[in-house]
């Protein structure tokens, strides 16, 4: 044991000593204050040492945003025990199997969700919305009143969290107190937290960023203010929310910040800096933003956060904001399949190590075993988790997320970062936010398709997007379908949930202002065999047929149906070169009349014969 380990739990007890009357946290019309809380966990820490709780013992903290999350979560801390936050909202199924697999015996809830709680020898302790106890079972002497928190040492349990895992069975994060309090502390000192702090409380229960959102500041002795769910789903209404609280610090997932950002802000707001991440940030803040822009990055297997940086209104040479630089008492390594470190500027798997790194996965020593592997650089038996994040190292030592590498599009060879087109999209003035996807429009021919939020007041044409992007991106990565959304869809976490972007159709197809027909017989020829090979219902003569998704493979069977078709024989370059309907059906005149020159009357009316049959 070491005694003299300051965690959490002390630090928030130290504020209620020195500050008990100061306002620990607000939600609506209620409020607590820091002696108030301190009270109310002492409360249930005695119930839950009555039912064996402990160190090392999880315990299920099942109950919504609100003051009694904070009383419970404490309440564990001074049983000596470890909390596992779960959302109400949460599936009974998966609730189900995170309390066997966590191995729960005692749940904390509220009242009216006890019933779902229970089941097999779990016992339920239930309070209400302030933390209250709402019933007890016995009335608990004084001498049972201590404080199992001095049994806490760095290596203790503090929480444990559950992640989507890749085989769809979640896994539980183990976070011991010690990569706790290096997140605290950290988090303190870089943002200069302060008692008259006032910090936003938004994150779902079950979300690691609920954490980082809590601990620092009722360590800090500031405040904390929910807002009710509805706020959160309209930046409008949200921000008035910010500004009417007076709220200083404030964490928004990545689309909700982005979407903040496009909004104007008085110069005079409190607000003095938004936190976000848990997604790619594809915009950089204006320069007259009043308040700073903090982005953040970091698996749960690293206590919330590994890097952090300020995103300033200058862009970097690389396309999308970094994610700063590791946070204190963190390495990030950038490393090749090998597990050698790639030159700045090189692509590479983002591993990190340090304080924040976990101690594995809950009763899955298999998978622990893979995602956290022994340290190469550190011979004192340290780890490192691989993340499946790719990343490089700029050469000005901020590192750029470049997304997960189960993430990236591989279309025809090409490995395919959609969060750099996003970046680039995000830049045009008609588009507010953007999601790029690849879709399979026949067996084994993908397309790029780029899901887009249009910006109130703007308009732009296929044509223009994909002349925007080509003067941006390499042709391979320029999107052949544009489909307009109301929103981009998210999680319950606040990510991009790809799987709800809906398939692209003619209702909800951005097309053209002018869509040019057809004019001349083998326009029509050429345009109806384009149709078909590239999955569409019509061709615009002026469109490119790579753009429209065209490839090498497409461009060899339009050489074999035109042959079929029309008797003559392009060649690869030419459809490279002469890439529309137009400028292929002038190549096709001219090689059918330096054809016709060389062939009887018999050979022309049969040539002439085929194409009229050819016709769509």
């Amino acid at each position: 044991m070491n005694g003299n380990f300051q965690n959490v739990l002390h630090l928030f007890e130290r504020q209620a000593e020195r500050n008990p009357t100061a306002i620990a946290v607000t939600c609506g019309p209620r409020k607590l204050t820091y002696g108030e809380l301190n009270q109310l966990a002492e409360e249930l820490a005695v119930e839950l040492r009555a039912r064996g709780v402990g160190p090392e013992m999880v315990v299920g903290l099942c109950v919504p945003r609100s003051p009694a999350m904070l009383a419970g979560a404490l309440g564990i801390f001074k049983a000596g025990g470890a909390y596992l936050p779960l959302d109400p909202g949460e599936p009974e199924t998966r609730l189900h199997f995170m309390f066997g697999d966590a191995r729960v015996s005692v749940v904390v809830t509220e009242q009216s969700l006890a019933e779902k709680m229970s089941g097999g020898n779990r016992q339920v302790v239930a309070i209400d919305e302030l933390g209250h106890l709402t019933e007890r079972e016995t009335i608990r002497t004084h001498s049972e009143k201590q404080n199992a928190s001095a049994n806490i040492t760095p290596k203790t349990l503090a929480y444990v969290i559950y992640t989507s895992g890749s085989t769809g069975t979640p896994k539980g994060v183990e976070i011991a107190h010690e990569s706790l309090l290096n997140l605290v502390l950290w988090h303190q000192n870089a943002f200069k937290v302060i008692p008259e702090d006032r910090a936003s409380c938004v994150a779902r229960v079950g979300f690691d960023a609920a954490v980082w959102e809590i601990w620092p500041y009722l360590t800090a002795g500031a405040s904390l203010h929910v807002p009710d769910g509805e706020k959160l789903k309209d930046p409008q209404a949200f921000q008035a929310w910010l500004l009417e609280r007076g709220i200083t610090i404030s964490f928004v997932p990545t689309p909700m910040a982005e979407r903040l950002l496009a909004l104007r802000w008085p110069n005079d707001t409190a607000l003095r800096m938004i936190l976000t991440g848990g997604d790619t940030l594809h915009l950089y803040p204006a320069a007259d933003l009043p308040f700073l822009l903090v982005n953040n990055y970091g698996p749960t297997e690293c206590a919330v956060v590994a890097t952090s940086g300020v995103v300033t209104s200058q862009r970097s040479e690389h396309r999308l904001p970094p994610i700063g630089r590791p946070i204190d008492n963190t390495q990030v390594r950038i490393l090749d399949e090998a597990m050698n470190e790639v030159p700045v500027g090189t692509p590479g798997e983002i591993y990190i190590g340090g304080l924040g790194v976990a101690r594995g996965y809950r009763n899955r020593p298999d998978l622990t075993a893979e995602r956290f592997v022994p340290n190469p650089f550190d011979g004192d038996g340290t780890r490192l988790f691989k993340t499946g994040d790719c990343a490089q190292v700029l050469p000005d030592g901020q590192i750029a997320f470049l997304g997960r590498f189960d993430e990236q599009i591989k279309i025809r060879g090409f490995r395919i970062e959609p969060n750099e087109i996003a970046a680039a999209l995000n830049e045009h003035p008609a588009v507010s936010q953007s999601v790029i996807a690849a879709r399979e429009i026949t067996c084994g021919d993908s397309r790029l398709v780029a899901y887009l939020v249009p910006q109130a007041g703007h308009l732009a044409t296929v044509s223009e997007l994909r002349d925007f992007l080509g003067a941006r991106l390499p042709a391979y990565m320029v999107p052949s379908m544009y489909v307009m959304i109301d929103a981009v869809p998210l999680t319950p976490n606040g990510k991009v949930d790809r799987n709800a972007l809906p398939a692209p159709d003619a209702s909800n197809m951005l097309g053209e202002d002018v869509f040019h027909a057809p004019q001349t017989e083998i326009e029509q020829v050429v345009a109806g065999i384009l149709a078909p090979l590239l999955g569409v219902e019509r061709v615009d003569v002026e469109a490119n047929f790579f753009a429209l998704g065209g490839h090498s493979l497409l461009g060899i069977q339009l050489i074999s149906r035109v042959r079929d078709t029309l008797g003559v024989e392009l060649s690869l370059r030419t459809v490279f070169e002469a890439p529309s309907v137009a400028e292929l059906s002038a190549e096709i005149e001219g090689l059918l009349c330096a054809k016709l020159e060389a062939m009887s009357e018999e050979e022309v009316q049969r040539t002439l014969g085929m194409a009229e049959k050819a016709q769509p």
